[in-house]
């Protein structure tokens, strides 16, 4: 058998059954298949290619998004886990799109819970750019999961449900600043790119979505204890309508940390970098 056929084959499900023409949407998957050609087209043209061969595919469905990143030179898995979409796309996706697999050395088609699977049997170890029209019902919980594997992850590109989407990407001093924010920008630069309406997905969310571009900074540690850093962002956020005075009473704050000025401010008004030094605070005895 060869490599590429062997790539191919992934469980001992049998995937061999009749063509499927579609795949329903299923509510508790948060599905809503992108069926516009165009915007597939610019999310998969989002992806820069700069620093990493791999890209994985997280909710790929009928392949709408699949079908623009398969001709770049790219190894390629597509994970998800509905049984139905994994069919359709062993076989009439495959069918269909046969002459732009065969060229690759790797298309690889995994059923499988991103947020439980073990990414160090992905791409053998090597960096990877993550994809996808993400489910909203875990969208957040890819980016946290993203940011354990950060040294492996140059980018991550796709589309989230608006509000998250501008979570993400938002700046210090607004109420959509918060947690995702912080986190997410310590590590790194995010871009909000453009706003994808309602009226084409099938079924339609009942709200916009946002596609938007993470591309890791080139230093990936930072100068403080990463553990405090995510400890204190949460915690501060946590109680965002206090000042830091009172939201990070639980540790233990002398009187001169707390004459600071900066403890006289809410967390929405800090900045990545001025969380980063709060914590090196924290961390002075």
């Amino acid at each position: 058998m060869s490599k590429s056929k062997k790539n191919r084959k992934h469980s001992s499900r049998d995937y061999n059954r009749p063509e499927k023409t579609a795949v329903k949407a299923k509510k508790h998957l948060g599905q809503h298949f992108l069926k516009d050609e165009n915007i597939a087209q610019q999310i998969g043209d989002t992806l820069t290619l700069q620093g990493y061969k791999n890209v994985l595919e997280i909710g790929p469905g009928m392949g709408v998004l699949t079908k623009y990143i398969l001709p770049k030179d790219v190894d390629f898995i597509a994970m998800d886990l509905d049984t139905e979409s994994i069919e359709y796309l062993m076989n009439s996706f495959r069918i269909e799109h046969a002459s732009s697999i065969s060229h690759k050395k790797l298309f690889q088609v995994l059923e499988a819970d991103f947020l439980k699977y073990d990414l160090d049997n992905l791409f053998e170890k090597q960096q990877f750019a993550i994809t996808g029209n993400f489910p909203y019902n875990i969208s957040s919980q890819i980016i946290f999961k993203m940011l354990t594997h950060k040294e492996r992850v140059p980018e991550l590109t796709g589309m989230f449900q608006k509000e998250v989407a501008q979570r993400i990407c938002e700046k210090s001093g607004t109420k959509a600043y918060g947690i995702l924010s912080v986190l997410t920008q310590a590590f790194y630069d995010a871009e909000y790119l453009f706003t994808v309406p309602p009226d084409v997905f099938n079924p339609p969310p009942k709200v916009d979505s946002g596609v938007i571009r993470l591309i890791r900074k080139k230093e990936t540690s930072l100068p403080c204890s990463e553990k405090l850093f995510f400890t204190v962002v949460k915690t501060a956020f946590g109680q965002r309508r206090k000042t830091l005075r009172n939201s990070l009473k639980s540790f233990s704050l002398n009187d001169e940390k707390k004459s600071l000025d900066i403890m006289n401010k809410r967390p929405e008004q800090l900045n990545v970098q001025q969380f980063i030094e709060l914590t090196l605070l924290l961390e002075q005895e």
